[in-house]
C-alpha cells in the first residue's frame, strides 16, 4: 500500500555543509512524496544570495546530498535539477503537487504559489517543517556552522581561550 501523500514534490536549497536541518527536511520530502525534485542552487545562484560565509562548490554540494540519499536509498526516488532561481521547475506545467519547506523558506513557497495562479498553475500544497534546533535551541544553520559555533548535529563547539 502506498501511504505518500503526493505522487511529486519539490525541495530546494543550497545545502551548503548538509546539516541536520537539511536532512530533516529532505527525509519529510520523501516521506510525503514518491518522487522528489531537489532544487540545488547552482554557484552562481548562491553568489546573488551574498551569504554571510563561503559556500562549497555545486559539484561538492552535489556529491555530498547524493551520498546522503543513497546512504538512506532514496536516491532512486530523487531528481536533482540545478536551481538559478527561486522558482526553478516549480512554475512549469507538471506533475508538481507539493513543496516541501522549512519556517525560514516558507515565504518563497508563498512567492511561487502566487506565480503560479498567474501563470494559470494550481497552486502547490505547501509542507512546512520547523526550523531544527541545535543544543542551544537556536536554529540550525550553515551560518552558524561556518563561523565555528556548532557542528552539523547542532551541537555547541566548545570555545577554547
Amino acid at each position: 500500500m502506498n501511504n505518500k501523500r503526493f505522487k511529486s514534490v519539490a525541495v530546494g536549497g543550497t545545502f551548503d555543509e548538509l546539516h541536520k536541518g537539511h536532512k530533516t527536511l529532505l527525509l519529510k520530502a520523501f516521506e510525503v512524496g514518491e518522487q522528489v525534485l531537489i532544487g540545488l542552487c547552482t554557484d552562481e545562484f548562491v553568489a546573488k544570495m551574498k551569504k554571510p560565509h563561503m559556500v562549497a562548490s555545486y559539484e561538492e554540494r552535489l556529491i555530498e546530498l547524493k551520498c546522503f540519499l543513497n546512504k538512506h536509498g532514496l536516491l532512486e526516488r530523487a531528481k536533482i535539477i540545478p536551481l538559478n532561481d527561486a522558482y526553478g521547475a516549480t512554475l512549469q506545467k507538471g506533475c508538481l503537487e507539493a513543496i516541501v519547506v522549512s519556517k525560514e523558506t516558507e515565504p518563497t513557497a508563498k512567492k511561487i504559489n502566487e506565480e503560479r495562479t498567474k501563470h494559470g498553475l494550481e497552486p502547490l500544497k505547501v509542507v512546512t517543517i520547523e526550523m531544527v534546533p541545535s543544543e542551544n535551541h537556536a536554529p540550525i544553520s550553515t551560518t552558524r556552522i561556518r563561523m565555528g559555533e556548532i557542528d552539523r548535529e547542532g551541537r555547541l563547539i566548545k570555545k577554547h581561550a
